[in-house]
């Protein structure tokens, strides 16, 4: 369904130390990320989601699902918001994976993010 909440990135400073505090409190599930940068993919029993390092204090990113990125870009862009940066998932097979993700910004610039899952399209 169109606008649930389809994922969730954390910012960390260390993605490592976060994999041992989130697997403990938590006890997620983690596996190394799509980026090779030390970032992993988080295993939940809700969802999924992900964490990249190099970010310290960064309040968790929220992405909600789309069930076609390109209609949903075009629309943020029809109310005016705005796009931060690239698609996250340019790459097919990264986003055969993952799905496909898109940074954002509403009419008043607060953030939010898209997320394709693979395989809707």
């Amino acid at each position: 369904m169109a606008g649930e909440i389809s994922f969730f990135e954390l910012g960390v400073d260390d993605p490592e130390k976060a994999r041992t505090f989130y697997g403990a409190l938590f006890g997620w599930n983690f596996e190394p990320g799509p980026s090779g940068e030390g970032g992993y993919a988080i295993g939940t029993p809700s969802g999924q989601g992900g964490v990249h390092g190099g970010d310290p204090g960064a309040g968790p990113y929220l992405f909600f699902r789309v069930d076609d990125m390109a209609a949903a870009v075009a629309q943020v862009r029809e109310l005016g918001g705005s796009l931060e940066g690239p698609d996250l998932g340019d790459d097919e097979e990264t986003a055969a994976r993952f799905g496909r993700f898109q940074l954002c910004r509403d009419d008043q610039g607060s953030p939010f993010g898209l997320h394709e899952p693979p395989g809707v399209r």
